[in-house]
């Protein structure tokens, strides 16, 4: 799947051709540029548009992008760069924050593809699926030690690490329905993973 197109685009101060896309500054006369429609999250990041992502590399991209383009940079500048940078800050922000964790960026991706996951257990988890979920979820409402919580809890960062791997699969393949099934499954099994810490903090 290819999502990183592009069109070349012209500086709006200047009117030179841009080099780059997306282009964050013009390198004539290096004025911050506004967010590009269609730019697609792993662009901006400048990273593959693949479920699996280099998560080192991406936050030294998100912190390079953020020194560059904070808005606190730009309180003497125009109002109109004033506004493009708090765009492209904001941008940079929402793209990282996305593509950061497996859920969110496998859930991006299919909304790329103009897949959607429904709220709800009739977004396509079967039966036995949502049985098992309850006993989990009321095996940890019952928890009455640290150790019967995390027991729990190395449970699910196992389920979500081989619904990870399952989903990089579906998706390398290009089986979207698949992978639409997998990402509704570790929606819920994430789910669990944020009660699993809430658990936890009531024995602190």
């Amino acid at each position: 799947m290819n999502y990183c197109t592009a069109v070349k685009l012209n500086c709006w101060n200047c009117k030179q051709p841009l080099d780059n896309t997306p282009a964050f500054f013009c390198r004539t006369c290096e004025v911050v540029q506004p967010p590009e429609e269609g730019t697609t999250y792993f662009q901006i990041m400048d990273c593959d548009c693949t479920f699996t992502v280099d998560t080192q590399k991406l936050q030294k991209k998100y912190l390079q992008l953020q020194r560059s383009l904070h808005p606190d940079n730009f309180s003497q500048k125009s109002t109109k760069e004033q506004d493009y940078s708090e765009n492209q800050s904001a941008l940079v922000n929402k793209a990282y924050r996305t593509l950061l964790k497996p859920l969110s960026r496998g859930l991006y991706m299919l909304e790329l593809e103009g897949m959607h996951i429904e709220e709800g257990a009739e977004s396509g988890a079967d039966v036995k699926f949502l049985m098992a979920l309850m006993e989990i979820n009321e095996a940890l409402d019952e928890a009455q030690t640290v150790e019967e919580a995390s027991d729990i809890g190395q449970y699910t960062k196992e389920k979500l690490a081989d619904l990870t791997e399952q989903i990089d699969a579906a998706l390398r393949k290009g089986e979207l329905q698949a992978a639409k099934a997998l990402l509704t499954q570790m929606k819920y099994f994430a789910n669990i993973e944020e009660k699993v810490k809430e658990k936890l903090s009531e024995f602190m």
